[in-house]
């Protein structure tokens, strides 16, 4: 009974982690997104030469994944989408949001959100910090909107590696915010820096320095 004990400890601790990505544009590829109608910045043989990432090996988390052994569970990433429902012109971006595809990841180990990007182009509302009573009426503002997502994620996804990467060159209010909210619900937040882009978006060197910034930060 022992050694059956053992071995199927050890095998419990072989076993690979597994990965889900909540994200924007930066995290696309054309045929690696759950769902699969979800817009999309990265594909291969790329038209319109906005970008040099031609291979779906050659995003940030495809390289991360590799080199840590782990495998990936689900990618949900949405072009262009904000934390909050307010979007670029003051649109209403609900459909795209953060909140509305944050219950569709599946049963990850580890969860990757990389967000506030948009939130800072689209110049959306700040906010107040609010962690309790948040209205519906909120979540078109930052800072109640991201509250929410972490403070329900944490709730939905239990016993699970939850990080948040945060862009370089962002508004300081969307920063600052963001760091301040990930420290309140105890939520790594790697602040990446120096980035290399092309057309406001990772390069293939730009995925690189990504992988590396992130591999650094996970435990």
């Amino acid at each position: 009974m022992i050694l059956l004990a053992l071995l199927v400890c050890g095998m419990a601790g072989a076993q690979k982690r597994s990965v889900s990505i909540l994200g924007d544009s930066y995290s696309t590829y054309e045929g690696f997104l759950t769902p699969s109608t979800n817009e999309v910045w990265y594909y291969a043989k790329n038209g319109s030469k906005k970008t040099d990432v031609t291979s779906v090996t050659q995003t940030w988390w495809h390289q991360l994944i590799k080199q840590k052994g782990w495998k990936l569970c689900q990618n949900n990433s949405y072009s262009g989408a904000t934390i909050s429902y307010t979007g670029y012109d003051g649109n209403d971006y609900q459909a795209r949001s953060f909140l509305t595809r944050m219950d569709n990841l599946g049963c990850p180990d580890i969860i990757f959100i990389f967000g506030a990007t948009n939130d800072s182009w689209a110049g959306s509302p700040i906010g107040e910090y609010k962690y309790e009573d948040i209205a519906p009426s909120d979540l078109w503002q930052f800072r109640p909107a991201m509250a929410r997502l972490l403070s329900w994620m944490q709730e939905r996804y239990l016993n699970t590696d939850i990080y948040f990467i945060l862009n370089d060159g962002l508004r300081e209010s969307i920063v600052e915010s963001a760091k301040t909210i990930c420290d309140h619900y105890g939520v790594k937040c790697i602040q990446l820096k120096d980035i290399h882009k092309i057309s406001g978006h990772p390069s293939v060197q730009g995925m690189r320095q990504i992988a590396e910034q992130v591999a650094a930060q996970v435990e």
